[in-house]
């Protein structure tokens, strides 16, 4: 076997980077460099750190995120954050000979109206989402500034897209969470509370794809040694369940009995969001984790991290 790779994991703090945490500290493959320290938004900290550690491979999960609220309520934040990030961190790692980059992006970067599941190819054909655009567009630039180095400068960056991951460790506060762990928190409130009802954001009929965070960082880790090709390459399940179906999945889970309702008043996003992952399974890899089952391990971690029992 040969010598493990360094790697550093920009965002260890968000439900894709603990998930990443997790499984390459299990692989002999890899190495871990502690970042966790660094302010991914300050260019300085993120050249300082990487010219003292001098990583051999970097995933870049980190970044402001909201769900369709958090969204509308601060764009701003949400498109600075995302932008400074992708300028920092990519610039940083080509400068201090990084030799494998991942930079991970969301399905909302695709256009709104792109055909089913999304491609790669479709990236940059239309407009996206309205209520995500800020954030889609910083995660965009992200991903054409590694084409850009790698055009220019020849080095194995590569960019992803992820379906909508959850998990362990996901942000479950009530402006930024989203939809699963929103949710879960809800769901679970209205358990422990003797409610007769559940108020769901939007009519339920959207359909998107999950993805259970070690499920996602598996597949980061898998690209990052199998990958390497200027098109963003999918990371999804193939699968698409609705809203009103992810919610009374939810609602069994926790053991909530009561009725759901379906606030139309609120805007649903995209219609449908799958991923075409064909190229990814073409690679070989296959998720593991069904989506119940992962559901259960999440509510298992939230009442855990709550003080909760059932």
């Amino acid at each position: 076997m040969g010598k493990p790779t360094h790697l550093w994991i920009a965002g260890a703090s968000t439900v894709t980077g603990q998930a990443l945490s997790r499984l390459a500290a299990a692989d002999p493959a890899w190495t871990l460099v502690d970042g966790a320290h660094v302010n991914l938004a300050d260019p300085a900290a993120v050249d300082g750190f990487l010219e003292q550690v001098q990583p051999e491979a970097v995933v870049v999960s980190g970044g402001d995120h909201a769900g369709i609220g958090g969204n509308l309520r601060r764009p701003a934040d949400l498109m600075t954050n995302n932008l400074l990030i992708a300028a920092g961190v990519i610039p940083a790692a080509h400068r201090h000979g990084v030799r494998r980059l991942l930079y991970l992006g969301s399905s909302c970067i695709y256009p709104r109206a792109a055909a089913q599941p999304f491609a790669p190819d479709a990236l940059w054909t239309g407009p996206v989402e309205p209520t995500s655009a800020a954030y889609a567009t910083a995660k965009l630039a992200g991903v054409r500034m590694v084409s850009a180095y790698r055009a220019q400068h020849h080095v194995a960056f590569i960019s992803a897209v992820a379906a909508d991951v959850y998990g362990p460790g996901d942000d479950f506060s009530p402006d930024d969470s989203h939809v699963v762990a929103a949710l879960i928190r809800r769901a679970e409130d209205a358990r422990t509370t003797g409610a007769a009802s559940l108020s769901i954001w939007g009519s339920g009929t959207p359909r998107r794809e999950f993805i259970y965070a070690d499920d996602l960082a598996s597949a980061c880790l898998f690209v990052l040694k199998n990958y390497d090709a200027d098109e963003p390459i999918n990371l999804g399940t193939g699968e698409t369940t609705s809203i009103a179906e992810l919610a009374e999945i939810i609602c069994d889970v926790v053991g909530f009995r009561g009725k759901l309702e379906f606030d139309t008043s609120k805007p649903d996003g995209v219609p449908l969001k799958g991923l075409d992952s064909s190229r990814l399974r073409d690679l070989g890899w296959r998720p593991s984790t069904e989506l119940r089952d992962g559901l259960a391990k999440t509510v298992d971690w939230y009442r855990a991290a709550a003080g909760k029992s059932d």
